[in-house]
């Protein structure tokens, strides 16, 4: 591609995504950059509330679980089953966090959302074992326990952590920009969901039949299916991303979350039930590997989407003069951002910091105009105004002497 004059440029041509936002409202225009500029203001991104109540709730069901793993695994072998747990754990972090990169989620959010999947959800699925455990009986037929594995626990473990998704969606939609957030809203959650079901797991094996079945579980759940639980609960996330892709409010995202933890649970049935009812390894082959293969492709192509954004929303400003072609090209892409973290690192006092604030900042301000033009963020032209300061103090930091 060159430009009229004859100039190469780095841009491709532009075309319509089948994952396009769709516009609710006129963009607003873009002033020219002053001469000199208003003082830096931190943009308003908080969600308080959520943190201290939903907190306060995650510390009284801690507080519970650690009770009850006490006292029906005993300390040493919950102990052993938290340090295994730990491994998977930080694999599948390790992932999220790459899934993440493009525009990363609030650490508040993120901590939340772990928080969720490990306590609440884990507590809600206990809490329903117990009624129906008090109601029915103990069931240890095949068919109870193929009724308890393939209906309830997909069911029960998957509305517990599609509720946390929701919540998030309800209480802080300002950060949920569209389906690879939600992805990384429920992988997260399902990421803590894995940990603590892991500890029990590998508590228990280890209490039956010591190290040689808890190795043979630690296997099975930490290296054959670490990203299981992770997967479904991302089908959810992704349902809840759409909608928030097209703005839409709490009230008319209730039926994509709904369609999307039916697609969560049938997942979950079909891992369950390939344990129970044929080959394991030769179902996991056949359909689990798949199934990942698809969902690691689907997300390549949602952070390309991402990436065709940030580049559009910039080029907003770039036809204005806030930045230049050539950064905008630098920044809507992977390879210019390694590209200009290598420069940063040769500029005096090594400014690679910086260059990753100018970085996210930017980004930040892409999404952050994006939810003004789609009209779902009320609050969004005011943190457009503030990261465009800081994102103009952060490359003038870049060039200072």
């Amino acid at each position: 591609m060159t430009t009229p004059d004859g100039r190469p440029t780095l841009t491709p041509p532009a075309f319509d995504s089948a994952l396009a936002q769709p516009v609710h409202a006129a963009p607003a225009p873009i002033a020219a950059p002053a001469t000199s500029q208003p003082p830096v203001g931190a943009p308003v991104r908080r969600a308080w509330g959520l943190y201290i109540w939903v907190g306060a709730l995650l510390v009284v069901l801690l507080v519970v679980l650690v009770g009850y793993f006490l006292e029906a695994i005993g300390p040493v072998a919950s102990l052993l089953g938290a340090i295994l747990a730990l491994l998977p754990l930080a694999g599948v972090l390790w992932a999220l966090r790459i899934v993440d990169r493009w525009e990363p989620e609030p650490k508040g959010l993120v901590i939340l959302a772990l928080g969720w999947g490990a306590i609440a959800a884990v507590a809600l699925a206990l809490g329903v074992d117990l009624v129906l455990l008090l109601t029915f009986g103990r069931g240890d037929s095949q068919l109870a326990l193929l009724l308890q594995s393939v209906v309830q626990a997909p069911i029960v473990e998957e509305i517990g952590k599609g509720l946390g998704v929701l919540l998030i969606f309800a209480a802080a939609r300002r950060f949920f920009d569209g389906p690879v957030d939600g992805i990384v809203y429920g992988g997260l959650i399902g990421a803590g969901f894995a940990f603590t079901e892991n500890i029990q797991y590998f508590a228990s094996a280890f209490v039956e039949g010591g190290f040689t079945q808890a190795s043979a579980t630690f296997f099975v759940r930490g290296i054959l299916s670490p990203f299981a639980h992770v997967m479904f609960t991302a089908v959810t996330g992704f349902a809840l991303g759409l909608a928030a892709r097209r703005g839409v409010r709490l009230g008319g995202a209730l039926g994509p979350w709904l369609l999307g933890l039916a697609g969560a649970i049938a997942l979950h049935a079909l891992w369950n039930g390939s344990a129970l009812l044929g080959d394991f390894f030769a179902l996991y082959a056949a359909l689990q590997i798949p199934l990942f293969v698809i969902f690691v492709v689907a997300i390549v192509l949602l952070r390309r989407e991402e990436a065709r954004l940030t580049r559009a929303r910039l080029g907003e400003y770039a036809a204005v003069g806030w930045f230049t072609p050539q950064e905008v090209d630098m920044l809507a892409t992977a390879a210019g951002r390694r590209t200009a973290l290598a420069w940063a690192r040769t500029l005096t006092g090594n400014r690679v910091p910086i260059m990753r604030t100018f970085i996210a900042d930017a980004t930040a301000l892409a999404m952050a105009r994006q939810r003004a033009i789609s009209g779902r963020d009320p609050r969004a032209s005011a943190e457009e105004s503030a990261l465009l300061q800081r994102t103009v103090a952060a490359r003038a930091a870049l060039f200072a002497l």
